[in-house]
């Protein structure tokens, strides 16, 4: 009977539990565009988006311009590490 109980319990706990969402940012672009998208009304809900495709903010300017949209440096892009390391391979 506990058993059981224990088991109802782990599948419904499974069942409850939140989907885990995307990472919103990529991490491998240093600067990500912000686009707001017009909503409200009964019908529309708009949807804000990051689009972090790339590689300075005056690349990323030029893209916003005209457009409701905002350039920002990448919290997730890791400036500060060296790049990777090349490995040779031994000679036989």
């Amino acid at each position: 009977m506990r058993l059981s109980i224990l088991t109802l319990t782990a599948i419904a706990t499974l069942f409850v539990a939140a989907d885990a969402s995307a990472q919103t940012y990529d991490p491998r672009y240093p600067v990500c565009m912000h686009v707001y998208t017009p909503g409200g009304g009964f019908g529309g809900g708009g949807g804000d988006y990051f689009d972090c495709s790339f590689t300075s903010l005056p690349q990323c300017r030029a893209t916003a311009s005209g457009r409701s949209a905002s350039c920002d440096v990448n919290p997730y892009y890791a400036f500060d590490q060296p790049p990777p390391r090349r490995r040779h391979k031994k000679q036989q």
